[in-house]
């Protein structure tokens, strides 16, 4: 994905979450947002020396999954035997043919910097996300689209910071809730619509911090914590 595409994601999220344009650089949108979400870092590829990432770092040698591939086809990962006496000789040995494969991506299309991704489409910088469609920063969700800095989560859509949740949509900063749909700041609660810093309720619409508004009062501030939201 080019720069312009990340961009055109982002602002269709903004849209739908705060009703305005997106104005942050892709760098900035991952420092306001994603700044406490565990993604893929930059490696360097041991066998040609190209920029890679992977989700985990540990290893001493790295190879992309398509040079893994590569590879395996051209000439095979085995080796003729030979006659080993220590275990030292061993390690030595697998030493030489142990690298952690990065960018693992399957039956995907249209994904960079990510690792794992499986059966999805238009990702960026993410990982172990699955059925996903045009998400940037997330880790560990599934079944989503337009979705920035969310992990843990299932069925999410055009939403921001949405962990450890279950259908949530144009929505930010959801925990452990389910079924929320146009809200913020929400943590343990179900079922809410237009709800703004609640916790522990739910089957409510516009209440801002555990409290029922009217329609025109809650709207009113809304618009106030959408401007301290993006400033």
């Amino acid at each position: 994905m080019k720069e312009k595409d990340l961009k055109e994601i982002a602002n269709k999220i903004f849209q739908a979450v705060f009703n305005v344009d997106n104005v942050l650089e892709i760098k900035e949108l991952k420092d306001k947002f994603a700044f406490d979400i565990k993604l893929p870092l930059e490696v360097t590829d041991s066998l040609t020396g190209e920029v890679t990432y992977a989700s985990s770092i540990n290893s001493k040698k790295f190879i992309t999954n398509q040079n893994m591939m590569k590879k395996d086809e051209e000439e095979g990962w085995m080796l003729p035997k030979k006659e080993v006496h220590t275990l030292k000789e061993l390690l030595e040995i697998w030493d030489g043919i142990n690298y952690t494969t990065t960018e693992r991506v399957y039956n995907s299309s249209n994904v960079l910097m990510s690792d794992p991704i499986y059966n999805s489409s238009n990702v960026y910088n993410s990982t172990d996300c699955s059925k996903v469609d045009r998400v940037m920063f997330c880790d560990g969700i599934h079944n989503s689209s337009y979705t920035i800095a969310s992990q843990r989560s299932n069925t999410v859509n055009y939403s921001i910071r949405v962990d450890d949740s279950n259908t949530v949509t144009n929505s930010y900063n959801v925990i452990c809730s389910a079924r929320i749909s146009n809200s913020f700041f929400i943590q343990d609660c179900s079922d809410l619509f237009e709800c703004i810093f609640c916790s522990h309720i739910s089957n409510k619409e516009y209440c801002i911090s555990n409290m029922q508004f009217t329609k025109e009062e809650y709207y009113f501030l809304k618009d106030k914590i959408i401007e301290w939201i993006l400033s």
